[in-house]
């Protein structure tokens, strides 16, 4: 019996090879059954084969040269696998790179045909009655024999030499049976050039950033594409390298094929050539559309009026400008069945707590991520708020200001809450906290809050004068400690005040440290200076004076009072509304010298 052929049969029951289903084999005669039986029911020589199986895979791994093989049995396998190819339609030039880059593969046929000289030599050890030699095939027709055997086509070999695992490549192809290798390598090409020709690093933390803080805010129930998305990113994380793995192009588009591998099955000019043009006409930058489909492929496996639909139906969502591309770069979950709907729940929830539409709808164009949020959840925050006496108007205005507040966790939100108690503020000045300055309790305490008291005590600022100075200029604890406050408190120092002066200004004035240098600092202590004459410490008693606009207030009011030959401290010129300060300065009888 032909050596070939009775493995065949052998590898039908027995292998413990994965392969795609095989054709069934005829047979020749009961001699050729028979033989096949001595071994099927021997348990000795089961033994010795598997056992001899087990050791040679587990010394070689994944190496491409079996263990026993020479080098040039290893370059022989590589023709053989080439020739194969080509008798398949792939070209010379492809059919060699592919059959050198698929190391496991060349393996796993190298395997099958050292199992087939063992099973022949155990055969013929118990069929010492049979006359006949078996007759010796070389390497090259074994290996093109087991190959052909094995049902796909090329198409395992041709998915590893992409990068794919040996297990990867065997499951990818089994979608694949309908494809023929020349065509799945033009697909493959295509699809590459399509979709991934523009993909870079450059944006990769914003993809990586993306991508977590949408799977972060997700509360509702999930449609099937979004439960699929999530495996995708499940895979990939598990991977080593993680999420970051996506910025490569290569591994992007193998991590993809293997979540979603029918997307080898669809055409790429019937089909995705008119999603790339649709997404593209709408206004999706070609660079961007790589980074799209990566947070939601299924968008790839819809036709094209489906998608069409679900783009029209952000029309519900009033955005300013109409800027629903920027929308879509920054969530494109919202194309899901079950963020859609969700969007309808979401509007009927702020609906009840009066909070007009187009307030929500702005909210969402700057936190999209609310839309996959519950309204239970929601309901938590917004009812947090009200015990703080944050509703009706003040609600609008922390929505408006701080929609992230909404996505917050609960023990996060009342962490900050404690944090203003353990100061001394009541529920009702934290509510007008939360109302005038909300970006606060969306910061950390240890990075920012506790850094910012740390810095305020640091310039002079004492506990007992605290509370008054976050509760006048709550903005303080929002304020960039090194770019910022710092600089302002080195801009005073330059002009001569000294540490105990800018302390003391910040306390009466803690407005003081949140003025701009270039835009009000600077200008109106120069007209302070060089026009009105005065030295630079009358600011230290009424620093408000950095409060008035230099053009409508200070200087009107100073050149009146200078036609008049009128002086007065900073307090008395500014501190006054415009009735009082007619009836004082600007009577005819009016002489005042207020120095």
């Amino acid at each position: 019996m032909n050596t070939i052929t009775m493995f065949s049969k052998f590898l039908q029951f027995h292998t413990t090879i994965p392969f795609l289903p095989l054709p069934p084999f005829t047979h020749h005669n009961n001699n050729d059954t028979n033989s096949f039986l001595i071994f099927k029911h021997n348990s000795q020589f089961q033994f010795h084969y598997y056992e001899t199986r087990r050791r040679r895979r587990r010394r070689n791994g994944h190496c491409c040269r079996c263990h026993g093989s020479s080098e040039s049995e290893v370059q022989e396998a590589r023709k053989a696998v080439s020739t194969f190819l080509q008798e398949l339609g792939v070209s010379e030039e492809d059919s060699i790179s592919i059959a050198s880059k698929s190391p496991s593969y060349l393996n796993m046929l190298m395997d099958g045909v050292k199992d087939l000289d063992q099973l022949s030599s155990i055969i013929q050890q118990q069929q010492q009655e049979q006359e006949q030699e078996q007759e010796q095939e070389n390497l090259k027709d074994k290996i093109i024999h087991i190959a052909t055997e094995k049902g796909d086509k090329g198409k395992v070999a041709y998915l590893e030499s992409l990068g794919f695992t040996l297990s990867s490549s065997m499951n990818v192809a089994r979608y694949l049976s309908a494809e023929t290798l020349p065509s799945l390598i033009h697909k493959v090409t295509s699809m590459k050039l399509l979709f991934f020709n523009s993909h870079s690093h450059d944006n990769q933390d914003f993809l990586i950033k993306n991508i977590r803080r949408m799977i972060l805010y997700l509360s509702i129930p999930i449609d099937d594409d979004l439960q699929h998305t999530l495996s995708f990113f499940a895979k990939v994380e598990a991977r080593r390298g993680g999420l970051k793995m996506l910025s490569s192009k290569d591994s992007a588009f193998n991590y993809l094929i293997e979540s979603f591998p029918r997307l080898l099955l669809l055409s790429v000019d019937d089909h995705m050539m008119h999603t790339m043009e649709f997404l593209e006409n709408i206004g999706i930058p070609r660079v961007h559309i790589s980074y799209m489909i990566l947070c939601f492929p299924p968008i790839l496996l819809w036709n094209l009026r489906l998608l069409k639909n679900r783009v029209l139906a952000l029309k519900e969502i009033d955005l300013v400008d109409g800027d629903y591309i920027r929308l879509l770069l920054n969530y494109p979950w919202v194309l899901s069945t079950s963020i859609q709907e969700n969007y309808e729940e979401v509007l009927a929830f702020f609906h009840t707590e009066n909070i007009p539409k187009t307030l929500l709808d702005r909210a969402i164009q700057s936190q999209p991520h609310l839309l996959a949020c519950s309204t239970s959840k929601l309901k938590l925050m917004v009812d947090q708020f009200a015990e703080l006496g944050v509703i009706s108007k003040r609600l609008d205005r922390v929505i408006t200001k701080s929609p992230q507040l909404l996505l917050q966790n609960l023990k996060d939100f009342l962490k900050i809450v404690l944090f203003f108690e353990n100061m001394g503020f009541d529920g009702e000045n934290i509510g007008r906290i939360l109302a005038r300055c909300p970006e606060i309790f969306a910061t950390s305490i240890n990075k920012t809050l506790q850094r910012k008291i740390e810095f305020l005590f640091g310039i002079g600022v004492s506990e007992t004068h605290l509370a008054r100075v976050i509760r006048k200029y709550p903005e303080l604890l929002v304020c960039d400690t090194d770019n910022t406050l710092l600089h302002r408190i080195m801009y005073l120092m330059k002009l001569g005040l000294s540490e105990k002066d800018i302390a003391f200004m910040v306390r009466t004035f803690s407005p003081l440290l949140g003025y701009s240098i270039e835009e009000v600092l600077r200008p109106k202590i120069e007209f302070l200076v060089n026009s009105m004459e005065r030295p630079v410490r009358d600011v230290v008693g009424y620093p408000r004076y950095f409060s008035y606009s230099l053009e409508k207030k200070i200087k009107p009011r100073y050149w009146m009072l200078k036609g008049r030959n009128i002086k007065c401290s900073l307090k008395d010129m500014l501190g006054k509304n415009d009735e009082e300060f007619a009836t004082e300065f600007m009577c005819p009888l009016a002489s005042h010298d207020r120095l």
